[in-house]
């Protein structure tokens, strides 16, 4: 004990791993947090290991990706858990926002705790759609364009960053390399924010779900919720890995496995399913303008949540109207 105190490096480890007090009740919705933390390890080391395979050029990369599932060793293993990874890490962290937006975990004094996360989910959406592009199969390449034309509705300018999106007057090779560099990017501001997310927690600690403040009630991390994490950890990578090897292209676009042909429109143009959402607001309001505004605004409103909510109570289990209204909206 006398070395951990004396090395500030191995105290602060000691401190936020073991000593840390948390809520005694807890529940393992609280370990998707955790999940989400293990999910950006996984797609932060496969995405390094497949860009060193991966040509970003019109011509070469859907080839490249072909040669890396064919014939480098194990390189079906990486390309198929960076693409299921994405796919569970949105679903880990949709989760995560569901329990804080039920549990009330955005209230003050989380209010910093919380935007810095809609911030990071914002990325998060910004990052996979960029890394949806890359594979350069039939619906990459019309998921860009009928994207990045969505931008057209900003008045005066919003042709002109379209065009410098593109690099050109449609989607071509710049704009595989502009897209390339800029998911290969996100993903490290992502771990900054993660980094500050963290120090947010840590500032004001976690809530819990009777939405009471628990200074009186707190257990050590170590070994409680060490051995708790470790459990539902052994759960999800058993989850993870049943997709990894027995369904792979399950959460994918059978599209996808077509090389990018400009002259070939699909009969059905669908982003990921993560994305589907947005999208689907996208297609019920027939105009383009108020569309884009719904879209921007369903992400935008989450930021200002902690500051349009008057309540005192925080968990929905004690507000029936709210827990009504949460489920309806959950159902929609």
């Amino acid at each position: 004990m006398r070395l951990v105190k004396k090395n500030v490096v191995i105290n602060g480890i000691y401190e936020a791993g073991v000593r840390y007090p948390e809520p005694a009740n807890i529940s393992y919705l609280w370990n998707f947090g955790f999940f989400s933390l293990i999910c950006l390890i996984i797609q932060l080391v496969s995405g390094i290991l497949l860009a060193m395979h991966y040509s970003a050029h019109v011509d070469l990369a859907f080839n490249s990706i072909e040669r890396l599932v064919r014939e480098v060793d194990y390189g079906w293993l990486l390309r198929y858990i960076h693409a299921n990874g994405a796919s569970f890490f949105f679903i880990v962290v949709y989760i995560h926002m569901l329990r804080g937006l039920y549990f009330g975990s955005y209230q003050k004094p989380n209010a910093m705790l919380w935007v810095s996360g809609v911030v990071i989910f914002l990325l998060l959406i910004i990052t996979g759609f960029l890394g949806y592009v890359l594979p350069w199969g039939q619906m990459s390449y019309w998921a860009a364009t009928v994207i990045t034309n969505l931008v057209t509705v900003i008045p005066v300018v919003g042709e002109d960053i379209v065009i410098w999106l593109w690099g050109g007057f449609n989607v071509d090779n710049p704009t595989l390399n502009r897209f390339f560099s800029l998911h290969y990017l996100c993903p490290f501001i992502i771990v900054g924010l993660v980094g500050l997310h963290i120090i947010f927690l840590r500032e004001n600690g976690s809530t819990n779900p009777l939405g009471v403040k628990s200074h009186v009630d707190q257990i050590p991390f170590t070994p409680y919720f060490t051995i708790k994490d470790l459990f539902s950890f052994m759960i999800f990578l058993a989850l993870f890995f049943t997709f990894v090897f027995f369904a792979p292209n399950y959460l994918g676009h059978p599209d996808n496995y077509l090389m990018a042909d400009s002259n070939v429109t699909p009969a059905h143009i669908v982003p990921e399913w993560y994305l589907l959402p947005f999208y689907a607001m996208l297609r019920s309001i027939p105009n383009k303008v108020l569309g884009v505004l719904a879209l921007v605004l369903a992400i935008v409103v989450l930021a200002f949540l902690p500051f349009l909510t008057l309540a005192e109570v925080r968990s929905s289990y004690f507000r029936k109207i709210h827990k009504h209204l949460f489920w309806s909206f959950l159902a929609l």
